[in-house]
């Protein structure tokens, strides 16, 4: 294949996607009618409470995926040394690949494309590594908020109550022993025939020290706290008599749910709504108010990101290692 071949046919990849992600996004806002209900709602609030508000959540937007730059920097780290803007630009590429493929399965592609071409399948396991130490978190917080829930809101009898606690408790564990023993899952590759000759692309496993997997764990949790806090203000803004504890088990559940749920970002805003209407229910009756906030949130941490992210397509080198800084 010719230098000028190569250059042509990466344009066009390169536009593509931006195409596709556009076009993807466009469809989506242009029939959310989520997000109507949100502006009708703002209406009757003074515009600098607006301003602040949602300048505030979408400065935490940023911070969410600073943090995630950061983490990607470390976990890459035993792979190829980039910088934090570099760490930066592959997370916003990547969230442009994501917006348009099932389970966010293009924010791989989108974020190893910036390391060097050798190194890119390494890349893919180690950014699987983060996203099993989110995982962890998400299903850990959610299954506890799920016994809470459980235990105020449906009768149950004791007995299957506490058979379920008693399950809740097993499956963290399992969970948590499993992320920091993640070398194990190294081991049983190379025990295996047919995935032994592959095991210069995940023997990366078996060299995340537990401090390591806890540094990154931690990552993981500041990142769980700020997309957190964001559900949070947002609800204790518009619907200020929730209680405060039940916007943190709500937003749990929420988190859990999405992650157990195959999905497409630009269509995840349904099961979120969804999600979000059936348990606030429990604890509010302003529908429209806790599908509008989910449906602000989806356009704060997804959509505006990809579009951002687009920018950053246009960087890549498909066909080779990507322009240095």
């Amino acid at each position: 294949m010719t230098s000028n071949y190569k250059k042509v046919l990466s344009y066009i990849l390169k536009a593509a996607i931006v195409i596709f992600a556009f076009g993807f996004v466009y469809k989506k806002l242009a029939s959310n009618e989520n997000l109507k209900e949100f502006n009708h709602l703002l209406k009757e609030i003074p515009q600098q409470e607006i301003i602040l508000v949602l300048g505030f959540v979408c400065f935490l937007m940023l911070v969410n995926w600073g943090i995630e730059a950061l983490k990607w920097k470390r976990l890459i780290a035993r792979v190829e040394q980039i910088s934090i803007w570099r760490a930066i630009e592959s997370v916003f590429c990547g969230l442009t690949w994501a917006v348009f493929t099932p389970n966010r399965i293009g924010e791989y592609g989108g974020r190893v494309f910036f390391l060097s071409p050798k190194r890119r399948i390494i890349g893919v396991v180690a950014m699987a590594v983060g996203n099993i130490g989110q995982m962890v978190l998400t299903n850990v917080f959610g299954a506890i908020a799920v016994c809470i829930f459980l235990y105020r809101f449906v009768p149950l009898d004791y007995r299957l109550f506490y058979s379920l606690v008693a399950l809740t408790l097993m499956f963290c564990t399992f969970f948590i022993i499993f992320y920091f023993n993640i070398r194990w899952l190294n081991g049983i590759l190379l025990s295996m025939r047919f995935t032994r000759k592959y095991k210069k692309f995940y023997s990366i496993l078996g060299r995340y020290s537990k401090k390591e997997l806890l540094n990154i764990l931690l990552f993981c949790l500041a990142r769980y706290i700020v997309f957190s806090s964001q559900y949070f203000i947002l609800f204790f803004w518009l619907i200020p008599q929730i209680n405060y504890m039940d916007i943190l088990m709500m937003v749990s559940i929420l988190f859990f749910v999405q992650s157990t749920l195959p999905s497409l970002d630009l269509f995840d805003i349904g099961v979120r709504s969804v999600t979000a209407s059936y348990f606030f229910s429990f604890v509010t009756k302003q529908d429209v108010a806790v599908i509008a906030c989910t449906a602000s949130i989806w356009l704060i941490n997804i959509i505006i990101p990809a579009i951002l992210g687009s920018y950053f397509v246009f960087k890549l080198n498909f066909f080779g290692s990507t322009q240095r800084n």
